[in-house]
């Protein structure tokens, strides 16, 4: 092997719930684990606040907390973990070829994906000012903190619909901000939205700005078409406009659906490419959780420990 390369059982490329639950596993089998956490070490979580639907935490947890927890136990039993980036992959061959965003060159025997998925925002800055503080991109996650409350959900697609339709069990009133004169939600899902009182779409409607200084105090909107401005009050805005997987630097050698979802193959965390795997929300578009992300983490670790167990590495 030429000097300066590094050879690895188990490389991990990302962190996060997934990633680091993938690292306790795998560093309890003595695989060994190499981890990069990415630009965002502990994923989406660092920019969560409370956290009160992960199990074990019976008085809530804050994101950052709990992923510092997820951390040193995965250091514990002997995780290295890297803050730096995978910039690249080559998995041509038996062996798994990454290069850091440094150009360290590693060659992993199994490899573990778990670079999960960033929301889509509006890129309003009274949006990002607000972040945690009644905005969110995660209804299911932060529902809870506005039952009784007037909220808005931008989007027109099934993912605002979701969401509408959950905030619609909590909340006496539910504004679906939508920018066109139609939904682009399958056909259920909008007629599920019609069939609900307490939720009111709007329609050719975009925010403008989410007012509030400390807290989210209501939504100035325009309608597209008139281009009549209006305010909603409401304490909750969630933008439900997708998910994007960080999964580009995985295109050509990874099979992905056509959103970039890594698609992996039956009940298993294994992808097309053998000795690869995937976790975590990089291949999950549906549940989007913590405590699911941790769960197929430890699904990868144990697919790549059997892997590696067949091919005689352990």
């Amino acid at each position: 092997m030429a000097e300066g390369i590094e050879r690895v059982k188990c490389l991990i490329i990302g962190s996060g719930p997934a990633g680091y639950t993938a690292a306790v596993y795998a560093a309890r089998a003595n695989l060994k684990p190499v981890l990069y956490t990415g630009q965002e070490p502990g994923g989406q979580l660092m920019i969560t606040t409370d956290v009160e639907n992960y199990p074990g935490y019976p008085d809530g947890i804050m994101g950052p907390q709990m992923m510092e927890d997820f951390r040193k136990q995965a250091e514990r039993f002997g995780t290295d973990v890297r803050y730096e980036l995978i910039a690249k992959v080559d998995f041509s061959g038996p062996v798994h070829k990454a290069w850091s965003e440094t150009g360290h060159e590693i060659h992993a025997d199994s490899v573990i994906i778990s670079t999960g998925a960033s929301a889509k925002w509006l890129g309003l800055e009274s949006e990002k000012k607000l972040t945690n503080k009644g905005v969110s991109a995660c209804a299911v996650c932060d529902g809870f903190f506005f039952r009784g409350q007037e909220v808005a959900v931008v989007g027109g697609g099934d993912t605002a619909a979701e969401e509408s339709l959950y905030l619609s069990k909590l909340c006496p009133k539910v504004h679906m901000l939508v920018r066109r004169d139609e939904l682009r939600a399958s056909k259920i899902m909008q007629e599920r939205v019609f069939k609900t009182e307490n939720i009111e779409v709007h329609w050719n409607t975009e925010a403008l700005e989410i007012l509030g200084e400390t807290e989210v105090e209501g939504v100035k909107i325009v309608n597209n078409q008139s281009q009549k401005e209006s305010v909603i009050p409401v304490k909750g805005f969630f933008v439900a406009i997708g998910h994007k997987p960080n999964t580009d630097i995985f295109k050509g050698w990874i099979d992905m659906d056509n959103t970039g979802y890594i698609q992996t193959n039956g009940k298993s965390t294994r992808t097309n490419v053998t000795g690869v795997f995937a976790s975590g929300d990089a291949q999950d578009n549906i549940y989007r959780q913590a405590v699911t992300a941790a769960g197929t983490g430890c699904m990868a670790a144990l697919d790549a420990e059997r892997y590696l167990t067949e091919m005689g590495v352990i």
